[in-house]
């Protein structure tokens, strides 16, 4: 991509959403309503997802990867999210927040291990950052990690603590959650790292999953640690870095979660238009109604509007320069944009807008949490506003 807004995209970016397009409607829709209605995890929509190799996307092949980049992972999330935000959210983190680390921030050795199964999509990774007391304001982390340097000659973490609201923290497949945990303390505050903890470990629990309003076949739980021990060898990155390399790992995640907001915000017109064309009042379609007309009409404008912001700072950050205003520029007009959609959508669709079995009314629960995720709407304007001087 150049650093402009394209006018038209490569048509390998083309070539890429036109499959994630087919296969979203082809297998992710069929059965978007069973998994929202029990909450199960789509394990048969994952396996083809990894099956097209969509975990694999922004990452070289030499980890098993498919040698493209962020964007095209992005071009993916979109066309998921246009059907289903639990699918989309569980590749979105997936990557950005279980893979991205390792890539990122890792030793070679580490990479080595687990990212060509991340990127294969057969297993998945987490990133444990929330916590009850520790949200937006992250700097307030409570889970430790002291070095023990005793024992039995290895070094390890032993590693206390909680986590909330972690994705793909527990389901068949997970492989590791990385937490963010209090290694010592420094003259400004806190010294936070980030350590690689594998699913299993003694003394780590997976509790129940949350009864969520939406995104309900994501995988969600809340974690704990009673003294678990892992190598020292499972620090990732340097130590007293973690905070600071995941707040890379959140501006990067911004910008895939606009574009899976601006999947659900398209999804809405689309559903929209099509029923607008066939429900008949007072004698036409309704969408011969200019207050329905203009209504989706609006809609349409948001989603466009979100889908520039996305691209312009995805196009900054493949080019290496700076991109933390414009991602979250992108997440709050995308984020936005989501929610004014469903919202609007429910309203077109009356009182069938009202029933789970229609996708307008997933989008309308699900949507709410795309601005809270990966930094709130409120986090995101006192980015913007920083970024501005103030």
């Amino acid at each position: 991509m150049s650093e402009a807004i394209p006018s038209e995209l490569p048509e390998e970016y083309r070539e890429l959403s036109a499959t994630v397009r087919d296969f979203a409607e082809q297998v992710v829709a069929p059965v978007t309503a069973q998994h929202d209605r029990e909450h199960s995890f789509p394990y048969e929509v994952v396996a083809g997802m990894a099956e097209l190799g969509l975990f694999g996307l922004p990452f070289p092949e030499e980890y098993g990867g498919m040698g493209g980049d962020y964007f095209a992972l992005c071009l993916a999330l979109e066309e998921l999210a246009k059907v289903d935000q639990s699918v989309a959210i569980t590749l979105e983190a997936g990557v950005s927040l279980g893979a991205m680390p390792i890539f990122r921030f890792g030793t070679e050795e580490q990479r080595q291990r687990w990212l060509p199964s991340l990127a294969a999509g057969t297993t998945l990774g987490g990133f444990g950052l929330t916590e009850p007391d520790a949200g937006s304001d992250a700097g307030r982390t409570r889970t430790t990690a002291r070095l023990d340097t005793a024992g039995s000659g290895a070094d390890e973490w032993v590693i206390n603590g909680s986590k909330q609201f972690i994705t793909n923290s527990g389901t068949d497949i997970t492989a590791f959650v990385t937490v963010t945990a209090v290694t010592g303390e420094t003259e400004r505050g806190k010294e936070i790292s980030t350590i690689i903890v594998p699913s299993g470990t003694p003394g780590f629990t997976v509790a129940p999953p949350y009864d969520k309003v939406g995104w309900n076949a994501s995988d969600t739980h809340g974690l704990s640690f009673d003294d678990v021990r892992v190598p020292a060898g499972n620090l990732l990155g340097e130590r007293g870095r973690g905070y600071a390399n995941f707040l890379r790992i959140l501006d990067e995640g911004r910008i895939a979660i606009a574009a899976l907001a601006v999947g659900a915000a398209q999804g809405c017109v689309d559903d929209a238009v099509r029923y607008a064309k066939e429900r008949q009042a007072f004698g036409t379609h309704i969408g011969g109604h200019q207050a329905i007309a203009f209504k989706i009409a609006r809609m349409e404008a948001r989603a466009q509007v979100a889908r520039r912001a996305y691209y312009h700072a995805a196009a900054l950050m493949l080019a290496g320069k700076p991109f933390k205003q414009e991602a979250a520029i992108a997440k709050l007009t995308a984020s936005d944009a989501a929610m004014d959609n469903a919202r609007d959508a429910t309203q077109v669709f009356g009182g069938n807008g009202f029933m789970n079995e229609y996708r307008v009314a997933r989008h309308y629960r699900d949507s709410k949490i795309l601005e809270v995720g990966e930094g709130t709407t409120e986090v995101q304007l006192m980015l913007i506003a920083r970024s501005l001087g103030l």
